[in-house]
């Protein structure tokens, strides 16, 4: 038995919470922009949730044209410009609000790189806007400095990666050197011995970011504490593991903890049982295979689109979200809290992809 999370969306504005033992919450936020101008207001929504014993993990900030977040109290705050930059637009924001869980800001070399919590069953550690330190340096070591920097502010909450449940990559130029950032991340996993354990869900996805720099990440952790939280790969109904054609993160993780169950799902597009791409240069029928995968696996977990706390969806073209708009009206999915923004994909015949997290909270 279970029912859906505590949630509202209503006037651009999404909100669903998760309780934690202890009287804690994890509440995650979509607020939605307008397209070209920002909303200032947005600032002014966390600035007035993060205040008391509750503290903002991110927020992630979909726009190059954003409004002004210097003095919102927020850790690991990342903003994806998307692949082409040059006009200015401002698609919204998603953040986590962490209240009564001990949280605190995680601090390194002097910049607040995320946010930790916990509760009785376990500890968790959200990190975002991670930068490799030497931007003159190759894209491969600037992605095994990112990995270093991941594992240093890890450390820093208490955790090392064998913790990592979900890893978010965005990188320049990534069509350009995909192959080479897969062989740099192969290596670390290979040296952390990742591929003994658990295999992060992930997005690796085309972004340029203000520093300048070949990509940058963000991270999420759980340490379980005494066998009240589990973690576990999900297999993808639809498709085969990604591992199978070299690519190295599993296609869904659930975390399961006392009070509720979360599926995470990695990034997920238009490709085949078997791994190739399926319907190239058609993006309705792109999207509408991308849609299956992640229903499949959505109700291989006994869940649905109604369950959905966040989701963003990658649009390689701007043109394409008339699109996408009009897919989602024809299968309900018009309040889905998703936010829709230009990126490449990770190979150039993919014209869409989406990620996601549903939450489930167990009655009694």
């Amino acid at each position: 038995m279970h029912m859906t999370s505590d949630r509202t969306n209503i006037r651009g504005v999404f909100s669903a919470g998760l309780p934690l033992s202890g009287g804690g919450s994890l509440r995650f936020v979509t607020l939605w922009g307008d397209g070209e101008s920002p909303l200032p207001g947005h600032a002014e929504l966390l600035l007035r949730g993060g205040t008391g014993n509750s503290l903002w993990a991110g927020p992630e900030v979909y726009g190059s044209s954003a409004p002004d977040l210097s003095g919102v109290p927020a850790a690991g705050r990342t903003l994806f410009l998307g692949t082409r930059t040059g006009a200015p637009f401002y698609r919204g924001m998603q953040a986590c609000l962490v209240s009564g869980a001990r949280a605190r800001v995680i601090e390194a070399r002097g910049s607040a790189v995320g946010v930790r919590w916990e509760d009785e069953f376990a500890e968790y550690a959200l990190l975002g806007g991670l930068l490799p330190r030497d931007l003159k340096a190759g894209r491969y070591e600037q992605t095994l400095d990112v990995f270093r920097r991941m594992e240093e502010a890890l450390r820093l909450a208490g955790m090392d990666f064998s913790h990592v449940v979900r890893t978010w990559f965005y990188n320049d130029r990534l069509l350009d050197w995909y192959d080479e950032f897969n062989r740099a991340r192969d290596a670390f996993f290979a040296g952390r011995g990742v591929f003994g354990g658990l295999v992060p869900a992930s997005t690796g996805i085309g972004s340029a970011n203000r520093a300048g720099a070949a990509l940058q990440a963000r991270a999420l952790g759980v340490r379980p504490k005494n066998g009240g939280v589990r973690v576990a790969e999900v297999p993808s109904p639809l498709q085969c593991p990604a591992q199978d054609y070299r690519s190295s993160f599993s296609r869904a993780v659930e975390l399961e903890h006392p009070l509720f169950r979360q599926l995470i799902v990695s990034g997920t597009a238009s490709i085949a049982p078997g791994g190739e791409t399926v319907h190239v240069n058609e993006i309705e029928r792109q999207i509408g295979l991308s849609l299956d995968v992640i229903e499949a696996i959505l109700e291989s977990r006994g869940m649905g689109w109604k369950d959905v706390v966040r989701a963003v969806a990658y649009l390689k073209d701007e043109s394409y979200e008339a699109c996408y708009r009009e897919t989602a009206r024809r299968r309900g999915l018009e309040r889905l809290p998703c936010i829709s923004v230009q990126a490449d994909v990770c190979r150039g015949d993919l014209l869409f992809e989406m990620e996601l997290d549903a939450a489930v909270v167990k009655a009694g």
